[in-house]
């Protein structure tokens, strides 16, 4: 029998050589039969795009005629023969002459909760935005910038009270990994709940989002192993490969075409272990929502296995808020490894990763952030439960319709106005291009001055002509406090010029 099972092994390996690129004889995937829309992006002009490297390039060459005629009284390096540099010289320049105009946009400090209205400390500089300082007034705007997509981020109600509750019975803190004393059954509770309501057998829980991939990838992939990536993937997903130790392919955003061609000639090479692919459920940047019918089916199609971030989409989309696997009607079993994490739609902070109870007895025996890294807090974890519960009733329910309602209303009326928007038309990341960095910083600028609180985005974190507002809608937001944000908006759209779209 052993013989036997040895033999069929090696005429199946033999196959599969013989095969090659056209894995197991496989015809290539009809993608007409799947939703494969990757978003909209409409391009900008070949001018614009050129203005805003021009004025980029301007800026930094001023930047060094600066540095080399009177050189900033900064850190720098000494006695350091045989150490990699601690700075870049490019990104110190960057950071000294080009983010420094604008950086009293950025990081503004806040004093309230992330609701639907947030409080701004204002403060003021009097040396060119090299430090500031604190002024004795506050600044109340509608909050446009956090990722509370269903509201539970609240000063008061059942979740805070429950927060409250767990903090007195457990302590705020835990003060130790989840692998030695850093367990209390809240944690066994969340991790239950988090299971049955994403509809898998087991999950665990961590005290950070962006660890449950930077350290948790290292536990699931090594040498030998092929990732292959969306170029937009988070950078907590590319700081987790390049931890792993992983061979990294990047595909085009949601391009499932692109994907498929980098699988199949991945596979003809006959060297990995494993082909995994990563990707995100709703990419922050770009409000996009991965089309994860095609995925499933192509995964299938070539015996790989999926890595599925939903940070952004568990809570936020499908009809029960269980994130893009039900939104696109995928059984989350087909899902090799869900991950998600508790600071978005939930309010709190945090991540889990979900799947099969095998995949979760190898993380809690292999994965770095439950050896090392501090449990989540009991508040935390209580804040999570409070808010999951919630979803599973009508009133929490019909704060997932409120939020799809408001996501589309506020994309119908930017798109009147001109303005080029980024993504998917059931994505609450709203991305409003204004393409140059000083566009960011005016339209900032005049909408806090009429009372709404927003995010810029730009180089680094975007390419050179890509920056862009990220608006974020709420299930808290009344139809009231958008129509004042989008009247703000439009004043502002009209005095910059910011009416970008061709297709008006």
């Amino acid at each position: 029998m052993e013989q036997l099972v040895r033999n069929h092994a090696s005429y199946i390996l033999n196959l599969v050589h013989k095969m090659g690129s056209n894995y197991a004889g496989l015809p290539p995937m009809d993608w007409s039969q799947y939703d494969t829309f990757h978003g909209d992006f409409e391009k900008c002009s070949l001018l614009t795009a050129a203005l805003a490297h021009l004025g980029f390039y301007m800026l930094m060459f001023l930047g060094f005629i600066n540095s080399f005629l009177f050189t900033p009284k900064v850190a720098t390096e000494r006695n350091r023969e045989g150490y990699a540099p601690l700075y870049n010289s490019f990104e110190q320049l960057y950071s000294r002459y080009v983010y420094r105009r604008v950086r009293h946009c950025f990081n503004q400090p806040i004093c309230s909760t992330p609701a639907a209205e947030v409080t701004i400390n204002e403060r003021y500089t009097d040396d060119y935005n090299w430090t500031f300082k604190f002024t004795d007034r506050t600044r109340r705007c509608i909050n446009l910038g956090s990722y509370n997509y269903l509201g539970f981020a609240e000063p008061t109600g059942p979740r805070a009270d429950a927060a409250a509750v767990a903090s007195r019975r457990y302590g705020l803190a835990l003060a130790s990994p989840r692998a030695e004393l850093g367990s209390c059954l809240l944690h066994k509770e969340l991790e239950e709940t988090t299971a049955r309501f994403l509809g898998v057998e087991a999950t665990i829980v961590f005290g950070m989002g962006f660890a449950t991939n930077s350290l948790g990838l290292p536990g699931l992939l090594g040498p030998g192993t092929l990732a292959l990536s969306d170029e937009n993937n988070h950078a907590s997903l590319i700081l987790g490969l390049r931890q792993a130790r992983a061979t990294v392919r990047v595909f085009r955003h949601n391009d499932l075409a692109h994907l498929e061609r980098i699988a199949r000639a991945a596979i003809a090479e006959r060297r990995w272990t494993k082909i995994v692919i990563v990707l995100e459920g709703v990419y922050s940047m770009e409000g996009s929502i991965v089309p994860l019918q095609g995925v499933v089916a192509l995964k299938k199609r070539l015996g790989l296995q999926l890595y599925l971030d939903e940070a952004h989409s568990v809570g936020a989309l499908g009809a029960r808020a269980r994130g893009v696997t039900d939104y696109c009607g995928v059984d989350p079993t087909d899902i090799d490894v869900l991950m998600g994490t508790f600071t978005k739609s939930f309010g709190a902070a945090g991540g889990y990763i979900a799947g099969s109870a095998k995949l979760i007895r190898w993380i809690r025996a292999h994965g770095h952030a439950h050896t090392y890294a501090h449990a989540m807090s009991p508040p935390m974890a209580a804040q999570v439960l409070a808010a999951m519960r919630a979803l599973c009733t009508p009133q929490g329910l019909r704060r997932v319709r409120t939020l799809r309602d408001n996501t589309h209303y506020f994309r119908r009326r930017l798109r009147e106005m001109g303005v080029v928007t980024y993504g998917h038309e059931d994505s609450p990341v709203v991305p409003m291009m204004v393409f140059t960095l000083s566009n960011i910083s005016a339209t900032l600028e005049r909408l806090t001055a009429r009372g709404v609180a927003a995010v810029g985005v730009g180089f680094p974190a975007t390419p050179l002509y890509k920056s862009r507002l990220r608006f974020c809608l709420s299930a808290a937001h009344s139809r009231e406090q958008l129509d004042t944000c989008l009247a703000a908006i439009q004043e502002v759209v009209e005095e910059l010029g910011l009416q970008y779209s061709r297709r008006r």
